[in-house]
């Protein structure tokens, strides 16, 4: 006869310690063993003929985090950076059995880690067939649940409630009510069932007590509005609700995690101090402190592998993305209480693999590299990921898109490539490709040209290829051609040569050339 034992998680000596770990360690062997059996239990009497017995959310949080924990796994899967910062201060809230908030800027994955928080609960776990509030069979809150236990005692009908469905969440929006989140009479169910407004059957619950026994996140805390903020105070801690005049103590069983955005405590909102008091642990998330981890998560979330051609993307160009978002958390341009998303660098990389798809498709090609010229195809990505203070506006925001974009070439040429303003010996590396220029010769891109004819073009100016074979040893023809405008680019960007941007192409010349020609014209300026 499987048993399913009681944990006694108040110990500190480390003789308990040890009979904890077992006990947890056989819980879970004896629950993956036996949960097929256990789930074909269909009354409260099946259960007690097993010897089930239920935990509280909190615990169950927290040993099967212990076990996970113990058995090395990874417990959030896909989140990249928060390895010795934001996971370890979040397992310690959950093995302090905290209720949480999250509270960082926009797009640093707060989110998906709260969605995350399903995995660590039970597989299934029973409640009272037909509940609302997902009543424990042994101890149940409503007064629905209660009435059946009494008239039915064993033969009380469960069911089996999946982890997914004991998870539910709420963004916090200026229009949600108490209603929404704990619940209101039904005028509906009163007529139906012929009940006076005195028969606390009449309640219909809100999102809340829907969920006990489950996981319950709002997104946004600050948004709500502050009178819906105090009815959360007591369901946090007293445990009581009220309900049009329905002294109703219900003591919910649920753990409440919320994400906030530091912005929105000016901007829109802010959290009361009564609820932020009772919310026990408060975690600070960031963006990737690295290039390299930022790289990493990108190459995760982003949709770069199509359908209609092979697309390469040599890797100094996924820096590029990367630094694209670096040089706007650091822009004066920029808005930094309001963040910079890491869906920007997502977004980014997606529009410049779709812009070498798109060109591959038009010239019949099955395979492509990406270009320096798709990089500014990244623009509409950027523009709307970001948001702009005065100057900035002033600037507009496809100008600043294409200054952070130019900014970070350069940051990544100026790794693999020596400094233009700099001489080597004696001697600038570059000399042979700006007498190119000098001499009154003019490359003009188009966007959406062949390969054949984009090599060609590029193999033209002396000395371009044996610097970029030298300098970014390329291993394919395509990736030479990149790597060849690349360097073209770089140099722009240090002012060695000009640039003309029309709609479709981009014209390289030489810079004293360039302007001497723009002298009273309207030209784009880095």
């Amino acid at each position: 006869m499987p048993h399913f034992v009681q944990l006694d998680i108040g110990q500190s000596d480390s003789r308990n310690k040890k009979s904890f770990i077992s006990a947890v360690q056989t819980y879970l062997i004896m629950t993956h063993q036996n949960m097929a059996e256990l789930t074909k239990a269909k009354t409260i009497g099946d259960l007690k003929s097993l010897g089930y017995r239920a935990r509280s959310v909190k615990d169950e949080i927290r040993e099967n985090l212990i076990a996970k924990l113990k058995n090395r796994e990874d417990i959030f899967p896909g989140i990249m950076g928060y390895e010795r910062t934001v996971i370890p201060q979040l397992q310690n809230a959950l093995l302090s059995k905290h209720d949480i908030i999250l509270l960082g800027l926009r797009g640093q994955a707060k989110t998906k880690l709260i969605r995350m928080l399903s995995t660590l609960l039970d597989e299934f776990t029973p409640i009272i067939k037909g509940s609302e509030i997902n009543d424990d069979p042994f101890n149940p809150l409503s007064k629905f649940g209660r009435e059946k236990v009494l008239h039915e005692g064993d033969e009380t009908d469960i069911e089996w409630l999946h982890r997914s469905e004991r998870y539910s969440e709420k963004l916090a929006t200026p229009d949600v009510t108490i209603a929404d989140l704990i619940g209101d009479i039904d005028p509906i169910k009163a007529a139906t069932h012929r009940l006076t407004y005195a028969d606390e059957n009449v309640i219909h619950f809100g999102l809340i007590p829907r969920t006990n026994r489950g996981i319950f996140a709002i997104n946004e805390l600050p948004d709500l509005q502050p009178r819906i903020q105090v009815g959360l105070l007591n369901i946090m801690q007293e445990k009581d609700i009220q309900i049009r005049g329905f002294q109703v103590r219900i003591p919910l069983d649920i753990f409440i995690i919320y994400s906030a955005n530091p912005e929105d405590y000016t901007n829109r909102g802010n959290i009361i101090t009564p609820l932020k008091d009772r919310i026990d642990s408060q975690i600070i998330t960031h963006y990737p402190k690295t290039v390299e981890i930022g790289i990493q998560i990108t190459e995760r979330e982003a949709w770069t592998k199509r359908s209609s051609a092979k697309i390469e993307v040599p890797y100094y160009f996924k820096e590029i993305i990367e630094h694209t978002a670096f040089e706007a958390r650091r822009s004066e341009y920029v808005d930094q209480k309001s963040g910079v998303s890491a869906r920007l660098t997502i977004s980014a990389m997606e529009n410049l693999v779709s812009n070498a798809e798109r060109r591959a498709i038009l010239n019949n090609e099955s395979d492509a590299t990406v270009r320096i010229s798709d990089i500014f195809y990244a623009v509409p990505a950027v523009t709307g990921k970001i948001e702009l203070v005065y100057e900035g506006e002033q600037e507009g925001a496809q100008n600043v898109s294409k200054v952070l974009l130019g900014k970070a070439i350069n940051q990544v040429f100026k790794k693999y490539c020596p400094d233009p303003n700099k001489k080597a010996q004696g001697k600038n590396v570059y000399s042979s490709i700006m007498d190119w220029f000098s001499k009154g010769n003019q490359l003009t891109i188009l966007d959406d040209m062949s390969f054949a004819d984009y090599y060609t073009l590029l193999d033209s100016v002396k000395g371009l290829k044996d610097l970029a074979q030298k300098l970014l040893n390329p291993q394919e023809k395509t990736e030479l051609a990149t790597a060849m405008e690349f360097i073209l680019e770089g140099l722009h960007q240090n002012s060695m040569i000009g640039k003309d941007e029309l709609e479709a192409s981009r014209s390289y010349s030489d810079m004293i050339g360039k302007i001497m020609s723009s002298v009273g014209g309207n030209r784009y300026e880095r």
